[in-house]
């Protein structure tokens, strides 16, 4: 059964010589432990498609059901509080708080709601020592590899069980060996929480790790 259904999905800007289409009628299903790679060139609307799947943007048409819910047809705190439970973002740049440890960034999404308890403080751990940096928990960025930093991106996105992850070109400011360990270290631990992946990527590499493929092109997908 699909836990990931988009019907449909457009979004268009108003400019003063008319709309804009970025997105112009995408139909998508995943199941559970699903995993997906958009690839396309810049400017196709990969990143406004992963930008709606993750409810940061509104479509202009079409619906998006995530685990039976319509997210848009949330009000804002009901939505805001889907978003942290039910997706973990992975970005290109890592967006880690440079002034708190590996640990402590793990944990931002539980803080965004409520104090951090000995539960969630082991479960940060755990997923820490699931990315390999068991033993780095205490360290800030600027002490971590470029690597490092994304893997407890990784390790973030997971802190909340989330049905769905989205990566936006998690590799691209890697170089080819750390772009490998992070793409396979990200197939590895999606398979592991059972959660859905959708992964947009210049990198033939990367994309050619995915269970499905998909190409962006004219705001539609084509195999």
């Amino acid at each position: 059964m699909a836990e990931l259904i988009v019907t449909g999905l457009r979004k268009a800007y108003p400019t003063p010589s008319g709309p804009l289409t970025i997105l112009d009628g995408v139909d998508l299903q995943l199941g559970q432990s699903e995993n997906l790679a958009v690839v396309g060139p810049s400017g196709c609307g990969k990143s406004t498609f992963l930008q709606i799947i993750g409810t940061l943007d509104q479509p202009t048409a079409g619906e998006v059901r995530l685990g039976g819910v319509n997210p848009f047809a949330l009000a804002n705190r009901e939505l805001a509080a889907f978003r942290n439970h039910r997706i973990g973002f992975i970005f290109q740049e890592h967006h880690l708080l440079p002034q708190l440890t590996a640990l402590e960034n793990v944990l931002l999404p539980v803080l965004a709601e409520q104090a951090v308890d000995a539960a969630a403080m082991d479960r940060g751990r755990q997923l820490l020592d699931q990315v390999g940096l068991g033993a780095r928990s205490g360290h800030r960025p600027a002490e971590l590899s470029g690597g490092e930093r994304q893997r407890v991106a990784v390790a973030r996105a997971l802190i909340r069980e989330p049905l769905l992850l989205l990566a936006d070109e998690p590799t691209g400011s890697l170089d080819e060996q750390n772009a490998r360990s992070i793409g396979e270290l990200l197939l590895e631990v999606q398979s592991r929480a059972g959660a859905m992946l959708i992964c947009v990527t210049h990198s033939p590499t990367l994309a050619g790790m995915f269970q499905i493929r998909r190409q962006l092109r004219a705001g539609k997908f084509v195999n």
